[in-house]
């Protein structure tokens, strides 16, 4: 559960709005994998991640990319039960793929400095505040199953 004020909702609602998810997913992942290089073990099946161009040009990244914003933005309508909303994410991410739990805590920075590049001065300290909030409530919950 992330404890959001109704004014820090409002600005995660307003910014959501207007997030182009194809294009922040696969940007936010894709930058995971370039900036964290041990993470591409997981994606194997992805193909050329050989360098920060064929990461970023990446089709299965971006379709992934993607995949998890939509995960990320039904966290979003769930904000006082992500740990329910991501419960069958989190027994898969650790019981089958064995994710370290920390990348989840990499992939919210990661969002979060997304969203600052693609919103510039809209994205204040105070709705970076908020994201901030989420993203930890995100990756917590995502962790959730881990023993």
């Amino acid at each position: 559960m992330v404890h959001l004020t109704g004014e820090e909702k409002g600005y995660v609602t307003a910014l959501w709005g207007k997030v182009n998810v194809d294009e922040v997913g696969g940007e936010a992942l894709g930058r995971l994998l370039v900036v964290y290089p041990w993470t591409q073990r997981f994606f194997d099946s992805f193909g050329d991640l050989s360098n920060a161009s064929a990461v970023m040009g990446n089709a299965k990244v971006k379709a992934h990319g993607k995949k998890v914003l939509d995960s990320f933005s039904e966290g979003l309508k769930n904000l006082d039960n992500l740990k329910g909303t991501f419960a069958k994410l989190s027994e898969l991410h650790c019981d089958k793929l064995h994710v370290d739990p920390e990348n989840f805590r990499l992939l919210g920075n990661v969002l979060v400095c997304v969203l600052a590049r693609n919103f510039g001065k809209e994205f204040t300290p105070q709705v970076q505040a908020a994201y901030q909030k989420v993203v930890v409530g995100v990756a917590t919950a995502l962790a959730h199953k881990y023993h």
